[in-house]
């Protein structure tokens, strides 16, 4: 069926697929992939962004809606949708969860290299060139199979609270600064599933079909650190390319960071139980230092404390 510039169908998934007329001819080299629920106007902003890119024309644009939301189908009706993206893509499944949404994704993807980025992630210019260089050079150097992790920090257009900051610095939300050294390398590997953010991450779209995202995983906060231990264990390493930048559009405040964290732990308790050799709780000794620095009047003790409220709640 046809709607004007776009063609929709609906594959064996059930999911429903919109993707313009005029993209048949075309021969991406990067599958962007961004799951969404219900943000169609940030969601709009990212694609903007997109549309900036050095190697626009090069890319392909999934957008997968975890769910219906009349306000982001309604987005891809407009005619001031960035007509740069020669191949933007619009799927809509039944609410389920973001993994589930970037399996779908992947599954739509005809570029050898697929990267996920978040609704609210707004890609620098050369972001994607990066990309697609920082694999070039990994093959050219005889590493074929390999993740590249991007840089995000946080766009200073939404106000950055004094939470945010100490986020940012201590490495509580990304933890960049832990990776002071490993600039344009491999993360060691004992550490690295800790950093496969699926908010800015790329890899050969043969390895995501591989290594999707389990869809019996729906507990917030730790399906990136689950996956990203699956591509350890298959000897897939992470590199890191600070040159890839990203702006992350989310505003946190102090009310809202603790509550995540007490989700986290909550959820952290959940996901053990799910998954042998998770290892994200903390024991024995770590477990008493933990809940001693949790009684400081600190930003970290405060959130150490949140993180403990969560696992009690569970347990």
């Amino acid at each position: 069926m046809e709607r004007g510039k776009w063609k929709v169908n609906q594959d064996r998934y059930g999911a429903t697929f919109l993707f313009p007329l005029s993209s048949f001819h075309l021969k991406a080299k990067l599958s962007i992939i961004i799951p969404t629920h219900e943000r169609a106007e940030i969601l709009a902003r990212c694609l903007h962004h997109l549309a900036t890119q050095t190697i626009v024309k090069d890319l392909e644009v999934i957008v997968v809606s975890d769910g219906h939301d009349e306000a982001t189908a309604q987005l891809f009706e407009k005619d001031d949708l960035p007509l740069a993206i020669c191949d933007l893509r619009f799927i809509e499944i039944a609410k389920s969860q973001q993994g589930i949404a970037r399996n779908v994704g992947v599954k739509h993807a005809t570029a050898p290299c697929v990267l996920f980025i978040g609704d609210d992630i707004f890609l620098e210019s050369h972001a994607c060139e990066t990309h697609l260089q920082t694999h070039k050079w990994q093959i050219a150097n005889g590493q074929w199979q390999m993740a590249i992790l991007g840089y995000t920090t946080w766009d200073p257009s939404v106000g950055i609270t004094p939470v945010m900051r100490w986020l940012e610095e201590s490495g509580w939300q990304f933890g960049y600064p832990l990776l002071k050294g490993y600039e344009h390398k491999a993360i060691p590997k004992e550490m690295q599933h800790r950093f496969t953010y699926t908010s800015h991450i790329s890899l050969p779209t043969e390895i995501a079909k591989k290594y999707p995202f389990r869809e019996d995983v729906t507990l917030y906060g730790w399906e990136d650190i689950e996956w990203g231990s699956r591509l350890r264990d298959a000897g897939i390493p992470l590199i890191f390319e600070p040159d890839a930048r990203a702006l992350h559009h989310h505003q946190i405040t102090l009310e809202s960071s603790l509550r995540r964290m007490e989700i986290l732990g909550e959820s952290a308790v959940k996901m053990e139980k799910l998954l042998p050799g998770f290892d994200r709780l903390p024991r024995g000794w770590k477990r008493t230092a933990y809940q001693l620095s949790a009684l400081l009047p600190t930003m970290a003790g405060r959130h150490r404390r949140a993180f403990l409220n969560g696992i009690r709640m569970t347990q």
